[in-house]
Parts: structure tokens; C-alpha cells; sequence
């Protein structure tokens, strides 16, 4: 999203905001109380309002994995005593329509590979995913290990390190895929059904001449550059959301930053967009949410000695009567060693992963410490009480399975 504000007299507008996503509609919003705003919409794209998140991201994402999610529930159900149909199948035309209803709702009213490999395998279909090089890159790899894990263990298979090379339509309809393994460079090939391609999304910023009017961006990724007040190199041109370079892709973030910025125009305010340590999680069959760094990001700013990780592997109790594997239910907490073990980074795999991190999330942002942790009285039975009774550390090679109070 780029923003321009214009001085009243010389143009119709005072703010003129270019995207109709999530930040340009929250800056629009914000502006429009104190003066009167434009919005140019779906550039480059072919839905309505409310961006990637509403029509192809987030929303229709998560409502996919719920589908996957009461399908294991229908698993489930029989080890509480429910009767199930002997074959319970799912039907992908209802679900898709049902998903792209609500979808379009949101456009009037506004108006990443493994989540959906996840679900794909969730709903009884044969998933294979193809991973370059490794899996969740800039997320904490020994979670994305315990993801990847997961989803092998529920059918999803992995062609681990290897580039696709071409994709070819046989005679039959079916798609043949070859690829080559990057260590022994031998090329190999598989027929599939369908071919999803999960490499990242580019911005459209070629239609909106950036070079005529002086604005710099990343000729490579396409992305505007930005300073920490959202600001480009061209005076009263700004940009928020994914369009800006180094900016976390994500909805929250664009929101947030849309609004700080139209009240920083409009003079009431100073305050800044805090881009770091923003939560998120990760919507794959055994939720992955975090917040601040990944152990590997903490270990190279303070050291190996300067770090402290308290973790935990624990079993919901809701996997207990249906006999699920929770071997990749785990909870590790990245803290400072020395003072006052100010927390770094926390790390969270297991049922509602994103709202458990959310509810720490304030605290990370309040400067929580291990002992402010360990203060905390726990809601039992809960998965997120064990993070409150954390007190085994990695370096203490100690067994961190949780056995009981």
C-alpha cells in the first residue's frame, strides 16, 4: 500500500491511499474522521476489498484448517463414545463454497505451503509437499521439526531438498512433476492430480510507476524502502503492509501501522509502528505460535552462553482419552541468562496455538521475565498452564517431559 497525503487547495483530497488490503483500509478509516480520504482499489488483482488475508490468505486459510480439525474431532468422537459411520467422507465442493460465501461477506462488509498441505491431508486427500531447502524459513527450526514431524506422522509425505523442474500435462489429464534432489543432482518424476505452487507472493508494484516519481524500492523483490516512520524516499509519500521491504507479513501489523500513520498525518500523535517482536502462528495440523526470537536468532545476538531455554513436551488432555500422539507437543521459552532472565523468545506447538501466544504476547510486550512466568498462576486443566511451571533447561540435559503437578 502507498500513501499520499495532498494539501487541501491544490487536489480533491487530503489523503489518498492506493490498496484496498487491510492497512490501506484501516489508514483509510483512521483519516477519513479528520479529513477527507481516496481510495484506489485492486491493483493488480482480481478480488475485492480486504487484500491477500480476506480473499486468498489468512481467513480462508484458517477456515480450511478447521474443516481438517473437525475431521480428526470426527476420529476422536468414537474413543467418547459417540457412534460414527463406519465411512465418513468429506466433500470439497460444499466446503469451498461455504468458505467463498464468507469470504465474499467480508468483501462487502470491508469493502505459505504446509497450512495448506496440512489440511489437504486433514480432509482424506493424498499430499505430497516439496521442500528446497528447509522448512518455516525465519520461524525456530527444532519447532519446524516438530511440525514437519507431525504431519509426517499423519500421512503427509515430504520430498525433502529438491527443486522442481518442469511440470507436464499426460494424455490421461494427470500432471507429471520432475525434479532433481540437490544433493545427488539425479532428476526423478511423479504423477499428480493437482500441482500447488507455495513460493511466496511478488508485489504489484510495476503499474504504479514508482520510478516516475523518484520512489525507492527493490528492483529484486519489488518492495518500496521504507525508514521507521513508514516514509519513502520521495517527500509525502509513505507505504505500509507486505509493500514494504523487511515488513512482517502480516494483517495485525498492516492494520496497526495503517492507523498510526493516519493519525501521525493528521498531527495527533507521534507514536510508531513496533515492529518487533510481533506474534503469529503458523495454522498447520499441530498449531505452531511464537512471539520474539527463535532460539537460533537469540543464540547469534547473546551467544550460546548468554541464552537460556526452559522447555517442556506435554499432552493435551484432550489427546488422552482419543490415544493421539502428542510427541511434538512442546513448549520452550528463550530467556537472557544473566539479570533478571528478561524472555526473549517463546515458542508454543499444540491445540490454539495462536491463542495461547496472544495472551503472552502482552506480557512479552510488557518485558516479561522468567520469573514473572513463573508468578503467573496457571487455569487448569489447560495447555497453557505448562508454560507456566516451566523449570527444565536445555543445558540441564534433563528429561522435559511433563509427568504431572
Amino acid at each position: 500500500l502507498v500513501s499520499v497525503p495532498v494539501f487541501k487547495g491544490k487536489y480533491d483530497y487530503d489523503l489518498v491511499v492506493v490498496g484496498g488490503g487491510s492497512g490501506g483500509l484501516a489508514c483509510s478509516k483512521e483519516g477519513k474522521q479528520r479529513a477527507s480520504v481516496g481510495v484506489i482499489l485492486s491493483i493488480g488483482t482480481k478480488w475485492g476489498l480486504g487484500g491477500t488475508c480476506v480473499n486468498v490468505g489468512c481467513i480462508p486459510k484458517k477456515l480450511m484448517h478447521q474443516s481438517a480439525l473437525l475431521g480428526g474431532a470426527v476420529k476422536d468422537a468414537a474413543k467418547y463414545g459417540w457412534s460414527i459411520p463406519d465411512k465418513v467422507s468429506h466433500d470439497w465442493t460444499s466446503m469451498s463454497s461455504a468458505v467463498q460465501n464468507h469470504v465474499k461477506s467480508l468483501n462487502w462488509g470491508h469493502h505459505v505451503a504446509l497450512e495448506c498441505a496440512g489440511f489437504l491431508t486433514g480432509i482424506g486427500l493424498d499430499t505430497t509437499i516439496m521442500v528446497r531447502s528447509i522448512a518455516l524459513r525465519g520461524f525456530d527450526q527444532q519447532m519446524a521439526g516438530l511440525v514437519t514431524a507431525h504431519m509426517a506422522s499423519h500421512g503427509t509425505q515430504f520430498l525433502w531438498r529438491c527443486i522442481p523442474k518442469k511440470v507436464e500435462k499426460l494424455p490421461s489429464g494427470a500432471l507429471q512433476v520432475t525434479w532433481a534432489d540437490t544433493n545427488s543432482q539425479c532428476e526423478e518424476q511423479a504423477t499428480f492430480d493437482t500441482v500447488l505452487w507455495a513460493v511466496g507472493r511478488a508485489p504489484e508494484t510495476r503499474s504504479l510507476n514508482l520510478e516516475g516519481v523518484g520512489v525507492a524500492h527493490n528492483k529484486d523483490t519489488g518492495k518500496i524502502i521504507v525508514t521507521e516512520d513508514e516514509a519513502t524516499s520521495v517527500e509525502h509519500i509513505y507505504a505500509i503492509g507486505d509493500i514494504g521491504e523487511g515488513r512482517p507479513e502480516l494483517t495485525p501489523t498492516a492494520i496497526k501501522a495503517g492507523r498510526l500513520l493516519a493519525r501521525r498525518l493528521a498531527g495527533i500523535s507521534s507514536e510508531l509502528m513496533n515492529y518487533h517482536n510481533v506474534p503469529t502462528t503458523v495454522f498447520t495440523p499441530l498449531e505452531y505460535g511464537c512471539v520474539g526470537l527463535s532460539e537460533e536468532e537469540a543464540e547469534r545476538r547473546h551467544g550460546k552462553d548468554g541464552i537460556e531455554v526452559y522447555h517442556a513436551f506435554y499432552k493435551p488432555l484432550e489427546f488422552t482419552v482419543a490415544e493421539r500422539d502428542a510427541s511434538q507437543c512442546y513448549i520452550k521459552v528463550v530467556c537472557k541468562r544473566d539479570g533478571d532472565r528478561r524472555i526473549l523468545g517463546l515458542h508454543f506447538t499444540g491445540p490454539s496455538a495462536g491463542e495461547v501466544v496472544q495472551g503472552f504476547a502482552l506480557g512479552f510486550q510488557c518485558g516479561a521475565t522468567y520469573s514473572d512466568l513463573l508468578a503467573t498462576v496457571g487455569i487448569h486443566p489447560t495447555c497453557a498452564e505448562e508454560l507456566t511451571k516451566l523449570h527444565i533447561t536445555k543445558r540441564s540435559g534433563l528429561d522435559a517431559t511433563v509427568t504431572g503437578c
